[in-house]
């Protein structure tokens, strides 16, 4: 475990996956990630990588040959090799080898940088293309945030706000895989309320948001996180059923469709990174 630490935050992250499993505000004495109970789930913030979400028959086909992948792929189960590059950073790295190749046939080198500045923390994903052909791939966040905050205040009492003005349209799963439907989730302005209800049904999956903050927050205390994401065409909000956490998801990638005929060159949300290419991505939680 590579422990990261300023004057306001210190975080854990372990080599498993490259996984962030605490987040404390030193001030607040606050830990915002999830425990990673397993009686409900057992992760606290998995990168998703090189697919997002669940492909139709856990099988994708490329070059006319069919591969299996699990739901969010492999990365989150891979260790890689860490780096601590000082108090405050850190930088976790996985490449391709002979187990990759069989379920994933591309060369990558994906690495994960985690960087605290001052109450902020933040996650950069670069992904480089050292193969001779182009890399297709997804890449997504999963960082699961402990609700309440503190425990005079229920999970009912918390609230997401959007930084924009958003009609928010779920995309609604059918067994994992984006159906044909559309539900308006009930907004107050740029405010969506958080009841455990939402996530009866799976995943909030939206769609081009125009939001790039999302503030996690309630009425009723001080405390809370400003989530900070660019360029990230899809968002997933997530959380177990009646589980005391909530997952602010943003990706480079989606489940595949119930249409979809499967082929990863024509999936929708892939990403193509040429040779010699360099993709980068980032996101960040900044305590309040």
């Amino acid at each position: 475990m590579i422990i990261l630490q300023n004057e306001w935050l210190r975080a854990a992250i372990v080599p498993i996956g490259a996984e962030l499993q605490s987040l404390q505000n030193k001030t607040t004495g606050i830990e915002h990630m999830w425990s990673g109970d397993a009686a409900y789930w057992g992760k606290h913030s998995p990168v998703l990588f090189p697919i997002v979400g669940t492909l139709k028959q856990d099988t994708y086909y490329y070059e006319d040959k069919a591969y299996k992948l699990p739901r969010h792929g492999f990365a989150r189960e891979k260790i890689f090799t860490a780096q601590q590059v000082g108090d405050t950073e850190a930088v976790f790295s996985l490449g391709d080898d002979a187990a990759t190749r069989e379920v994933f046939p591309f060369e990558f080198l994906l690495q994960i940088r985690y960087r605290l500045q001052g109450k902020s923390l933040s996650c950069y994903y670069e992904i480089s293309n050292p193969g001779k052909i182009d890399l297709l791939f997804s890449i997504g966040a999963h960082p699961a945030f402990a609700l309440p905050f503190i425990t005079q205040s229920n999970y009912e009492d918390h609230y997401l706000q959007f930084n924009q003005q958003e009609e928010l349209l779920r995309w609604k799963l059918q067994e994992g895989l984006i159906g044909n439907t559309t539900e308006a989730l009930p907004t107050n302005g740029n405010r969506l309320a958080l009841q455990h209800t939402l996530f009866y049904e799976d995943a909030i999956v939206l769609k081009n948001l125009k939001s790039n903050k999302i503030t996690l927050a309630s009425d009723k205390h001080p405390h809370g996180i400003h989530f900070h994401f660019n360029d990230f065409p899809f968002f997933g909000i997530w959380a177990a059923k009646d589980a005391p956490f909530i997952c602010l998801e943003p990706w480079c990638g989606i489940a595949d469709s119930i249409h979809h005929h499967q082929h990863l060159e024509e999936k929708e949300g892939i990403e193509r990174l040429t040779p010699g290419g360099l993709f980068e991505k980032s996101w960040q939680v900044e305590c309040f």
